[in-house]
């Protein structure tokens, strides 16, 4: 579902930009039609004096948010809606709160809206020859701001809208640029905030860039209290050369079944960089969260222990972690694997 609400100054195409994104699958929800209902109600004749008065009454009566309440009840889960009539800022939060809400403030040169304000037959039986521009401009004044909390205050809508859209022109230029408006609200709603993880293992993928051993470019993070306390990444210890210089320095070691595993033992793991960085200037890692690129080594695993870390999230599986996760269980370790895919490198063995 997407909810595009629709304000700005009056006679600047609001109708104009609702009835097109009608035209094209989207239902319509005027605040000013419930206002209009209420008033059919108490025997109230439909005009704007009278609508705006009903508005600020229920307002006050059951809440700013009165009409964008009983909306957004109205709206089914599978359509996609154009709300126009938005005149209270409450009404917004109240819309913004629902999720997939945004708001487009539509305007046009004054005089450009006077003309067409004018043009309306449904102005001209309501107002007739007393309709001038300056009485036109004072009319407005009324309706952009009120010093009635439960008043229409259209310029504090128009302060929260995201885009806005100037209809200067003709019709065809206008829906072009409702057509490009729409393509920015999409963008602006498929856009997902990282949860915490998603946000430290992000930051621990840029650390790892800094690694210098090819097999392996990992970082990882250490968080305490959602603050990075140490950083760490895939690297040689200082003043010594790194594998992206010299080589690697390869070890086998033959397990008690027999299997040879290989090892390049000129790097310190970026989990063992990350503890000793903390120690180095004295950080306090009790109770922290480590992330990182794939589940820790045995070795760092022992550090990560001792060190007073609670909880572990990687990204991937790492294919000799048996005797890891064995130690972890056992020391009441947390530890979240967020992808269930075996991370592999160059000589992996």
């Amino acid at each position: 579902m997407v909810k595009i609400g629709v304000t700005g100054t009056f006679c600047a195409g609001k109708d104009t930009f609702a009835d097109y994104l009608v035209k094209i699958g989207f239902e319509h929800i005027s605040l000013s039609d419930i206002i209009r209902e209420e008033a059919k109600k108490d025997n109230l004749e439909i005009t704007r004096e009278n609508l705006r008065f009903l508005g600020n009454k229920l307002r006050e009566e059951q809440g700013n948010a009165v009409l964008a309440e009983r909306a957004i009840i109205n709206m089914k889960d599978n359509n996609n809606y154009v709300i126009t009539s938005i005149r209270n800022p409450l009404e917004v939060k109240k819309l913004y709160s629902s999720k997939n809400f945004i708001l487009v403030n539509v305007d046009a040169p004054i005089e450009e809206r006077f003309r067409r304000l004018v043009a309306r037959e449904d102005i001209r039986k309501e107002d007739g020859d007393n309709l001038t521009f300056d009485k036109f401009v004072e009319s407005e004044k009324k309706e952009m701001v009120s010093d009635n909390k439960n008043g229409q205050n259209i310029l504090n809508c128009i302060d929260m809208a995201r885009l806005t859209l100037l209809n200067d022109s003709d019709f065809d230029s206008f829906y072009k640029k409702i057509d490009q408006t729409l393509l920015k609200i999409e963008e602006i709603l498929s856009f997902s905030r990282p949860s915490w993880d998603e946000y430290f293992l992000e930051l621990s993928r840029v650390i790892g860039k800094r690694g210098t051993c090819d097999r392996g470019r990992a970082g990882c993070v250490i968080v305490k209290d959602k603050r990075v306390i140490a950083t760490g990444y895939v690297g040689a210890p200082p003043r010594m050369a790194h594998c992206d210089e010299v080589g690697h320095w390869f070890k086998k070691t033959i397990h008690e079944d027999g299997t040879i595993t290989q090892h390049c033992i000129r790097t310190v793991h970026s989990e063992a960089n990350a503890v000793a960085q903390a120690a180095k200037y004295g950080i306090n890692m009790d109770g922290a969260t480590l992330y990182c690129k794939m589940e820790p080594c045995l070795d760092c695993t022992k550090l990560l222990i001792s060190s007073g870390i609670k909880k572990i999230v990687c990204e991937n599986k790492y294919h000799a972690a048996t005797e890891s996760r064995e130690m972890l269980i056992e020391s009441g370790i947390l530890l979240e694997v967020v992808n269930n895919k075996l991370e592999e490198y160059p000589g992996q063995k």
